[in-house]
């Protein structure tokens, strides 16, 4: 549990309530509201105490500005995962498979933005490059030409971007000029090891950039690999629709929860004149989600900054620009659903990691 140093004497909970309230709905995030809780000493009428539900950097930095008598404190955090495990090399509580039907959908892009969105909300967070045939994930941190240090020659030690996320990625163990040509089964085991061989350490969160397609590499990790649920990236237009609907087939035939959809590229605002395009169709992702049954995370735009921000391999801009909101908000909402999975569901808060030799 973490708590804050402030000495308590309590608060009205009118004004407090009030005032979060209204914080929240400034931040499009009432959704939050239900899994505050508030605790009191003495009355009801005065609060000691509040306690939340997931790392929400903004909000704890909002109530000890406001509220310097309350003392703050985080919920034990349970795991969502499906598969219980324990070992010393890596504490994780929620892993979660970023999938696409298809290529060119922004996957990639939305897993590495969605990690910076988890990680400046105070979390501890990790990302998989699952992707053995065209690995991006170094490109888009910043870390292409990097290896990762193994202490043993065995187990890795994954790398740290600026913003302190681990990650770990086959394209730090192959030349980026060739080209991995591999089966199936082979691309499968060497994405097996990679989650396995490194010591990803404490993480609130692991998400894992698969490949495009419903193949072996997808139902190696949904059967083998400890999962909390899946998160499906399509563009609105009806061929993205088409493959993607088939990958939330894929994950509910294995029995994987798919916690939500995100809709990219979903609007274009030009930089010139302010005129608002949908260039791939618009509400495809929203009428995808209702037809099978999961809900919309979040709606992502076409933006030549974050195209930039993304070939760059940095950061720079990225907390400062008009999209990042959106990928706040589905980081929010993210947690959220896994914060409720895991009260319904909850498992081992710790994976077991096999060494393969």
């Amino acid at each position: 549990m973490f708590k804050s140093i402030f000495k308590t004497n309590g608060e009205k909970k009118t004004e407090i309530v009030e005032k979060i309230e209204t914080f929240l709905a400034e931040q499009q995030a009432e959704f939050i509201w239900s899994l505050i809780q508030f605790e009191s000493e003495k009355t009801p009428e005065q609060v000691t105490k509040v306690i939340l539900p997931f790392k929400f950097k903004a909000l704890e930095a909002f109530i000890r500005q406001n509220f310097k008598q309350i003392k703050i404190e985080y919920q034990l955090q349970l795991a969502s995962l499906n598969k219980p495990h324990q070992n010393k090399l890596a504490t994780i509580k929620h892993v979660v498979a970023i999938a696409s039907g298809k290529g060119g959908v922004g996957k990639s892009t939305t897993t590495v933005n969605l990690a910076r969105a988890l990680a400046k909300s105070g979390a501890q967070v990790g990302v998989l490059d699952a992707d053995i045939y065209g690995p991006s994930i170094p490109l888009m941190f910043g870390l292409q030409g990097e290896q990762p240090d193994t202490l043993d020659g065995k187990i890795m030690q994954p790398l740290k971007t600026d913003e302190g996320i681990k990650c770990n990625s086959i394209g730090f163990l192959v030349d980026p000029n060739e080209a991995a040509i591999w089966r199936g089964p082979m691309a499968s085991r060497a994405l097996t090891q990679l989650f396995n061989e490194t010591e990803w350490g404490e993480l609130d969160y692991l998400l894992i950039d698969l490949p495009p397609g419903t193949g072996d590499i997808q139902l190696t990790l949904t059967q083998s690999l400890p999962l909390s649920g899946a998160l499906v990236v399509t563009t609105p237009q009806n061929i993205a629709l088409a493959d993607a609907k088939k990958a939330i087939a894929m994950f509910n035939k294995v029995d994987i929860e798919v916690v939500g959809l995100i809709e990219n590229m979903s609007v274009h605002i030009c930089s010139q004149c302010g005129h608002v395009e949908h260039i791939f169709g618009c509400d495809g992702g929203r009428q995808l989600a209702e037809n099978e049954g999961v809900q919309v995370l979040g709606f992502t735009p076409l933006d030549i900054n974050l195209r930039e921000i993304m070939d760059n391999g940095d950061s720079a801009g990225f907390y400062d620009a008009s999209f990042y909101k959106s990928y706040q908000l589905i980081g929010l909402k993210l947690a959220k659903e896994l914060y409720c999975l895991a009260q319904a569901r909850p498992a081992s808060q710790t994976i077991s990691i096999t060494q393969l030799d």
